[in-house]
Formats: structure tokens, C-alpha cells, sequence
């Protein structure tokens, strides 16, 4: 079971979610909610993966294809919170290296602040 959420947090928006990202209906959620927001205008994204316990290929594919939708429109799209194997998933598939990765939304966000703020 999946569980997506999104909340607003000044400047960034944070798409929550719980459960696995696996092959099936649910995980298109996360790609809706990504979708949405890019449709919405959002400019830095952050997908917040602390409550995940387990993804496949498919939420590889959905985080991949959720980053280049990000990208093409001139939306900043960050990771934050993968732990154990999850986290694991994204090294070794380079997924890392694709979509920068944060210990929590916090760091997160704070990186993409202090980024902007070197540009």
C-alpha cells in the first residue's frame, strides 16, 4: 500500500509519501502528484521518501521519469529521506547521481536555499 500526500512548505513543495513504490496502480500517485504540481508552476520539489520501505523498478522509473517532467519544466527536483534499502536502490541504480539526495526535507530544502543564494 502507498500513500501520497502534498503540502506546501513556503517556497517548496513536499510530496509524502508512505509505503512501497511498486509495480502497480498506486504508484502512478506519485507520478499525479508530481505531474500536478509542475502543472501548478512549482519550482523546487522535494519527494520526501522517509517513510518508504521498499521500492522496485517501477518507483525507480516513476522518480527517473518524475525528474525529467521536473527538468524540461525549469523545476528543481530533490529527494530527501531515503533510508536502508531504499536508499541503497537509488546508489547502486545511480539514481543519486540523476536527482540529488538529502538526509531529510530540512537538508534538503536548505541545500537548494543555499544554492540559489551562490547563483
Amino acid at each position: 500500500m502507498l500513500t501520497v500526500e502534498k503540502k506546501q512548505v513556503g517556497d517548496f513543495s513536499i510530496v509524502e509519501m508512505e509505503g512501497r513504490i511498486t509495480l502497480g496502480r498506486e504508484c502512478q500517485q506519485v507520478e499525479w502528484a508530481v505531474d500536478d504540481l509542475v502543472k501548478e508552476n512549482a519550482k523546487k520539489i522535494v519527494l520526501d521518501l522517509s517513510n518508504v520501505n521498499f521500492l522496485d523498478s517501477t518507483g525507480i522509473g516513476i522518480i527517473v521519469m518524475c525528474a525529467g517532467k521536473a527538468k524540461v519544466a525549469k523545476c528543481e527536483l530533490l529527494v530527501a529521506g531515503a533510508k536502508g534499502i531504499v536508499e541503497q536502490t537509488l546508489q547502486l541504480t545511480n539514481v543519486d547521481k540523476i536527482v540529488p539526495m538529502h538526509t531529510d526535507t530540512d537538508a534538503a530544502m536548505n541545500w537548494s536555499r543555499a544554492r540559489a543564494a551562490a547563483v
